[in-house]
């Protein structure tokens, strides 16, 4: 299937940058197609990336739950939340930009010129497991396995180090009664914007001291940004946890 000429990507670039080469480099092609670049591009001869999303993101949890499950003899409930902070869309959208996933997007004007970075991080995270499911059909489950190995449970000493694998409102709340003995506070600062369309700028407090302040769309979103902010500032990295690594001689189980 022949590729528009007028595309002008460069995808040997990407398969270099990822370290695979696609039998069929259509496929790739059609893991980076955001649907609203086919609203404006009818004649476009590959389809949307949602169904190889679909298949990746199963691909990824089965990889990431594969590993955990080989290597570490935590409790289920324990690999099941460090397994969330692998997989999850922060966590892609991350190695999409480590990548340099964006530029070889094919979106709309629309979306192109959009500079919300939440929204552009949905789309980035979206096209890496939409990656992983082209890499699992040009290449199959071994080469899914190493791509993700290399870009994302790489990861995983961080998340265990930085405790990421907890939310961090929750983050700041356990480390704060750890460190200095005190539950911190959320109080709304300020509110801007029309109700449909609200701006909530919260304080984060411990005690009297005003930690940081966090902005977001909701009270939720804002009392999430100031509890990272906080722990960035205070350079908390979360409670510590007992990691348990299966040795050769473990049984299965």
């Amino acid at each position: 299937m022949a590729i528009p000429a007028y595309t002008e990507k460069n995808f040997s670039s990407l398969e270099e940058k990822i370290g695979l080469a696609f039998k069929n480099q259509d496929i790739l092609v059609q893991a980076l197609v955001h649907r609203s670049f086919l609203n404006e591009n009818r004649d476009f001869t590959l389809p949307q990336n949602e169904r190889l999303e679909f298949l990746g993101d199963a691909v990824l949890e089965l990889v990431v739950t594969k590993f955990l499950f080989d290597n570490y003899l935590n409790p289920e409930g324990e690999l099941t939340n460090w397994r969330a902070a692998l997989v999850n869309g922060k966590m892609c959208a991350q190695v999409a930009r480590e990548i340099g996933i964006e530029e070889y997007l094919f979106l709309s004007h629309g979306e192109a010129k959009d500079e919300n970075t939440k929204a552009r991080d949905y789309i980035l995270a979206n096209a890496i497991e939409a990656i992983i499911g082209a890499i699992y059909i040009d290449q199959e489950y071994a080469a899914a396995e190493q791509f993700i190995t290399r870009w994302i449970i790489s990861k995983l000493p961080q998340v265990l180090e930085e405790g990421l694998w907890m939310d961090a409102k929750s983050r700041f709340q356990e480390t704060s009664q750890e460190m200095v003995g005190i539950t911190p506070t959320y109080r709304v600062l300020h509110e801007e914007g029309p109700d449909h369309d609200k701006i909530f700028t919260v304080g984060l407090y411990l005690g009297k001291e005003k930690v940081e302040e966090g902005k977001g769309g909701s009270k939720q979103e804002a009392q999430t940004d100031a509890a990272e902010n906080g722990l960035k500032k205070k350079q908390w990295k979360g409670p510590k946890i007992e990691i348990i690594k299966r040795v050769p001689t473990d049984p299965i189980g």
